[in-house]
């Protein structure tokens, strides 16, 4: 499997960050770093995140890291991270 980030999931990733840093930089850090390490788990196991009926047609799925929600999506061998 490949996990691949699209650009909406880099935006958010970096408006996470701005908003964190002006607030608590350590606190920033330790989150997007969460946040950047939490969807390698699902290169072992893919299917481990909830599935959203919403999103019927596709294999949208969710995982939460601490209080972030992230949205991914299982593509025949790739996994793209859509949204946090």
């Amino acid at each position: 499997m490949e996990l691949l980030w699209t650009n909406k999931a880099l935006s958010d990733l970096a408006r996470h960050h701005e908003f964190l840093t002006a607030v608590n930089k350590l606190a920033a850090a330790r989150t997007i770093r969460a946040l950047t390490a939490a969807p390698s788990s699902l290169l072992v196991n893919p299917r481990i995140g909830e599935r959203l009926e919403e999103f019927e047609l596709r294999e949208v799925r969710r995982i939460f890291v601490g209080r972030y929600e992230m949205r991914y999506e299982i593509l025949a061998s790739t996994i793209y991270l859509l949204r946090i």
